[in-house]
């Protein structure tokens, strides 16, 4: 953000953000903010200090950073600057501050601030939105009676939301060409994937077939996912990032991830119920597809455990969050693996989800059947568990290259 604006409007100052920071955000709430889920703004009493607002921005700046100027702008102004802010991510972030289980920074200490979200959309914050209450009720109510998930259910309202917002059209008023050209724009700014184009295809087909009831919105051509294939770990460098974690929390979290194959949604909603040490084996209560399933328990990881039962005693939550009442967040976990990957100094770009990838390889290299990989996985799909095919070492597969056949 070059310059921190703030609008004096209606007797309130209104502080729209082009970044996401929960930290900062926490803070903006203990001062008096209230956030605004139209103008995806911070609104302060029009009394409020606007030295203070500033004072506590430049807190959250990133270490050897310049100060930001402020910028106040008197109401009825007519100046908009195009704002992209963070709340244009569907699943990951949410306008409910006080769900979040960051920190509070110490008085005037430099914190990293988090990056723009790779699926912000270049929409003004000023542009009201065209997506009626009641539309989004009725669709959620759709949502929730084929039993969506919560995840899906907040996608499909996001990007239904969008096309809305982004064409500043009303459901009523859209047509199929419409919905081309809304795609167009989405692969024009480069920050949304094949699958944020396909989930937003799929989010306006069900919301036109079964709200509007509108026939005339036919099915696009969906995009070709991207042939990416996963980053992943060696054991030398799991062993580094395991070893190298002091946190006794921290440390069994990644060994579960890596040991037993777990999406970072499932482990941080393991409840002590879900281990069974005898058998080596871990529920999994509903996991992607609303699926139930079994994987397995590694020993070393089982014998962590019992030690780490005693010293936290656990009584619900494997992983608990901030209040205890709830698990560890999905975004806490992905910092811890971050910064352990950091200190491992490992340069790969790789997610905790990499963790998931790396479990399947190894298990791949080590001679496991890959239908049995498929089922630890929970895929529905075997050509979804065969990718990991491409990423297991040759040696271990007996492939040679020709050019160590000649003498």
């Amino acid at each position: 953000m070059d310059v921190l604006y703030l609008f004096r409007e209606s007797g309130n100052i209104r502080v729209p953000f082009t970044c996401y920071n929960p930290a900062l955000f926490r803070c903006f709430a203990s001062a008096g903010g209230k956030w605004d889920n139209v103008s995806h703004a911070f609104v302060f009493n029009g009394d409020v200090d606007t030295k203070h607002i500033h004072n506590i921005h430049q807190m959250f700046l990133p270490a050897g950073s310049s100060m930001v100027p402020v910028v106040l702008i008197p109401e009825n102004s007519g100046k908009q600057p195009q704002v992209s802010n963070f709340l244009e991510h569907p699943v990951k972030y949410t306008p409910d501050v006080e769900g979040y289980e960051e920190f509070y920074p110490a008085k005037n200490k430099k914190v990293e601030s988090f990056p723009v979200s790779p699926f912000s959309f270049p929409v003004p914050a000023s542009l009201p939105e065209k997506l009626s209450v009641q539309l989004k009720e009725k669709l959620e109510a759709e949502l929730r009676s084929r039993k969506y998930s919560a995840q899906t259910r907040r996608a499909y309202i996001y990007y239904n939301r969008l096309i809305c917002r982004t064409l500043q059209k009303t459901a009523e008023e859209i047509r199929s060409d419409d919905v081309t050209n809304f795609l167009a724009l989405m692969e024009k700014d480069k920050k949304y994937s094949a699958s944020a184009l396909n989930l937003a295809i799929s989010s306006i087909k069900f919301f036109f077939r079964f709200v509007i009831k509108k026939e005339d919105i036919a099915e696009k051509h969906r995009p070709h996912h991207d042939g990416r294939l996963p980053m992943i770990l060696s054991k030398e460098e799991i062993s580094k990032i395991i070893s190298l974690e002091k946190n006794p929390k921290h440390r069994l979290l990644l060994m579960l991830v890596y040991s037993s194959g777990l999406r970072v949604s499932e482990v941080v909603a393991l409840k002590k119920e879900h281990i069974d040490l005898s058998r080596k084996v871990i529920f999994i209560s509903l996991g992607k597809g609303r699926k139930d399933r079994n994987t397995l328990l590694s020993e070393k990881a089982a014998q962590y455990i019992v030690d780490y039962y005693k010293f936290y005693n656990i009584d619900k939550w494997v992983f608990p969050g901030q209040p205890a009442s709830k698990h560890l967040s999905i975004r806490s976990a992905q910092q811890i693996f971050d910064k352990a990957v950091r200190r491992a100094a490992i340069p790969k770009e790789i997610s905790i989800h990499g963790l998931r990838h790396t479990f399947a390889t190894h298990l791949l290299e080590s001679g496991t059947d890959i239908r049995y990989i498929q089922a630890l996985l929970g895929h529905a799909n075997l050509r979804t568990t065969e990718r990991y095919a491409h990423v297991a070492r040759r040696s271990v597969l007996n492939i040679k290259s020709p050019l160590d056949t000649i003498p």
